[in-house]
């Protein structure tokens, strides 16, 4: 596909790995839709976009929940005319061990929390699925081809402390592998990404002796960088026999 004037969307656009992909495809020619929670954020990373001297507008949306995500792509099939990717990329994490057992007494303790599980279900797993399910609605309507690509993560193989995070990480993969051979007859391609360990403000703010522990355990030696999954991103928009596969980027880890 390619890029240049073509219509894409990415949740979680505010911030992130979000503003490195939108400002990736900005450079490409590409039009932006941009929707998170943060206002600021969107409006910090649509005037970035602008720069480039593309379209790129901002929506306030909550993924997780269905009239919020009906509204965005209406809003956006509106306003631009036509939708050709969507990059479901929002997503939140609350870590924390499926039971934690008490050393000296041997008994459970605390066990991972509903409100641990359910936040990041809605809007890990659940969102992507609306908006999977009406970005593609709005793209057979309005007659265009494009590419669905979930952000999903290494640890969807399985990660200690991570019994919510790596179902929706799982699960997410899974579902653009469904959506692939689903949608392929209407000209709808649908992959997904795997990041590894990736240099984000959230995880560069980490102290450093962790950072250096967790960069010790990657063949690469380093953590992987926002540009490198953005570029992975448009290597997926613009190469049309890519359709219904995982791509890691991690630098050759292995969880």
């Amino acid at each position: 596909m390619e890029l240049k004037d073509k219509v894409i969307v990415i949740t979680g656009g505010g911030r992130g790995l979000g503003r490195s992909m939108a400002l990736e495809l900005a450079q490409k020619g590409a039009k932006l839709a941009l929707a998170d929670l943060d206002q600021e954020g969107l409006d910090e990373t649509v005037g970035l976009c602008m720069e480039h001297g593309v379209e790129a507008r901002g929506y306030i949306a909550n993924v997780a929940d269905e009239d919020s995500v009906v509204k965005l792509f209406s809003d956006v099939a509106a306003d631009f005319g036509a939708i050709n990717g969507l990059i479901n990329n929002a997503g939140v994490t609350r870590d924390g061990l499926f039971l934690k057992v008490d050393r000296e007494t041997g008994k459970v303790a605390k066990k991972m929390s509903m409100d641990q599980w359910n936040l990041v279900i809605d809007v890990n797993l659940t969102g992507t699925f609306l908006c999977g399910r009406e970005a593609a609605a709005q793209m057979i309507d309005l007659g265009c081809e494009g590419c669905i690509i979930n952000i999903s993560s290494i640890s969807r193989h399985g990660n200690m402390g991570q019994t919510n995070y790596t179902a929706t990480k799982a699960g997410v993969e899974a579902m653009a592998v469904t959506w692939a051979k689903e949608l392929a007859r209407y000209g709808i391609r649908a992959t997904s990404i795997a990041p590894g360990y990736i240099g984000t403000e959230m995880v560069m703010s980490m102290k450093p002796e962790a950072l250096e522990k967790i960069a010790a355990g990657i063949p690469a030696k380093r953590l992987g960088k926002p540009q490198e999954i953005a570029n992975t991103v448009a290597f997926i928009l613009e190469n049309d026999y890519v359709n219904g596969r995982c791509i890691e980027v991690d630098g050759a880890l292995r969880i």
